[in-house]
């Protein structure tokens, strides 16, 4: 498999690099909100059809692509919702919904319509089968109780896709925001993100609402979960970059006896193993990547997703730890955008599941 960045994607990198430098800056981050103007730029530019076909006004070119998009928003930390909205909501539609739910992906590409996954539940942690929420057919409706936590992008959602048990199986719905009986509860996070807690009581939708069968979409969710652990490590990649880069120039210019900080083989060391982490995480995110675009075995993107987010979990707060730790006292400062790095890593080391659940996942899965 070739793991090299081509001209194109080397384009879309500096691209992106640029409109994330010159339209956001890491004081966005602190109040985590997106923008609705941002947002519409990045649909101008193609971005949030990149996984959409072009019949549905995308350009489908595919997780590689989406892959140095991610990265370079996770450089900026932008709180714009691509993950929920362009792998998550989207992904699930595309991977099984009916022609009307299609309809849906020309908005989200035009940046007109936000999509949030919501499968998490209170007591579920990172199972996707621990379910509560149900889902009743009566008069040809279905009927939605149960509530939903931690889901990301659920403040500005305008539709969820909700996962619910229903005749014995697991089931997906998409659920427009502003149905009666629908409430969204904003959460706190500590990266300052947009996630919410999602409470349905008595939710009447449609029959065209499920997304496949109403008690066989387990797959789906499996898969477009898959999918998203495996575009949040680009992100986290991105990140740890960023974070590095920071240190870096604090090593170059921060004086101690006389000379640069950089000048201590000690911590000369510390950042060369911050920069070998990166570069191990870039190629399991990478080959992570070109698997979903191959449209591989579900069972060996599953094993190249345990791995990716495994490496990126450790990987990132190794980094946003040192990080910390070489800026010394100013480091520790809530005032220091270096801080902001450590904060996202720990919400993002724990989204869809740790180092630890997922180097778990990969042994039950028999590895490589």
């Amino acid at each position: 498999m070739d793991l090299v960045v081509t001209e194109e994607q080397r384009m879309l990198e500096q691209a992106a690099r640029d409109f994330v430098a010159g339209r956001s800056s890491l004081k966005r981050a602190r109040a985590g909100a997106m923008s609705r103007e941002l947002w519409k730029e990045m649909a101008a530019l193609g971005w949030l059809g990149l996984l959409i076909p072009e019949e549905h006004g995308g350009s489908a070119l595919g997780y590689r692509y989406l892959m140095v998009v991610m990265e370079q928003l996770g450089r900026g930390l932008m709180p714009e919702p691509m993950l929920s909205t362009v792998v998550l909501g989207a992904g699930a539609i595309l991977l099984g919904g009916s022609s009307s739910q299609r309809a849906l992906l020309p908005s989200v590409a035009k940046g007109e319509t936000l999509l949030s996954l919501a499968y998490q539940e209170p007591h579920s942690r990172w199972s996707l089968t621990a379910i509560e929420t149900t889902a009743d057919a009566r008069g040809g409706v279905f009927v939605l109780r149960g509530e939903k936590s931690h889901v990301m992008g659920g403040v500005a959602a305008d539709h969820f896709v909700v996962s619910a048990q229903h005749g014995g199986g697991l089931g997906l719905f998409v659920v427009p925001a502003k149905a009666k009986g629908v409430h969204v509860e904003a959460l706190h996070r500590l990266d300052g993100r947009d996630a919410a807690t999602l409470k349905l009581e008595g939710v009447e939708v449609g029959a065209n609402a499920a997304l496949g069968a109403p008690d066989g979409a387990q797959w789906i969710l499996e898969r477009v979960i898959d999918a998203g652990a495996i575009a949040l490590s680009a992100e986290m990649l991105g990140s740890m970059n960023a974070a590095l880069s920071m240190t870096l120039e604090y090593l170059k210019t921060r004086v101690q006896f006389g000379v640069p900080i950089g000048s201590f083989q000690a911590l000369q060391h510390r950042a060369a193993r911050m920069y070998a982490e990166t570069e191990l995480a870039r190629s399991a995110v990478m080959y992570a990547h070109a698997l979903l675009d191959e449209r591989a075995p579900a069972s060996e993107i599953a094993r190249a997703a345990c791995v990716a987010k495994a490496k990126c979990s450790e990987a990132g707060m190794l980094v946003a730890h040192e990080a910390v730790q070489m800026h010394g006292g100013i480091g520790m400062t809530d005032e220091h955008d270096v801080g902001l790095f450590l904060k996202r890593a720990r919400v993002a080391e724990m989204t869809f599941g740790d180092a630890a659940f997922y180097r778990d996942r990969f042994a039950r899965l028999g590895g490589y």
